[in-house]
């Protein structure tokens, strides 16, 4: 039996893969509203203990064998706009259990 995918409300992924096997998983989110950015922070933290939980022994650079790396930024942008990015650099086998685990925008506008 597999886990239940875990819905994402503020961050989107889209995968990208690399020609030398890396492959990366961006998300952005951004708000003016002081809740929203709470929860856009809070869901891109819960993203990366996931990650951490499920791939412990193997975070690092992903060109040395490691399974994932993440950069998580957070800053402000003209009009007091707060904008989140998260970024994961990942193995295949990362991108199997994320995609599991959260799915991934596949880029069709609703």
């Amino acid at each position: 039996m597999s886990a239940a995918r875990t819905p994402l409300r503020w961050l989107s992924f889209t995968l990208s893969d690399g020609d030398d096997g890396v492959s990366t998983l961006d998300a952005e989110a951004s708000s003016r509203d002081p809740e929203a950015v709470a929860g856009m922070r809070a869901e891109a933290e819960r993203v990366i203990a996931w990650a951490r939980q499920r791939f412990a022994a193997s975070e690092g650079a992903v060109e040395d064998g490691a399974d994932w790396d993440h950069h998580l930024h957070q800053g402000v942008e003209a009009g007091g706009w707060q904008v989140l990015a998260l970024t994961f650099s990942a193995s295949a086998r990362f991108v199997s259990a994320f995609e599991r685990a959260f799915g991934l925008d596949d880029g069709s506008q609703d």
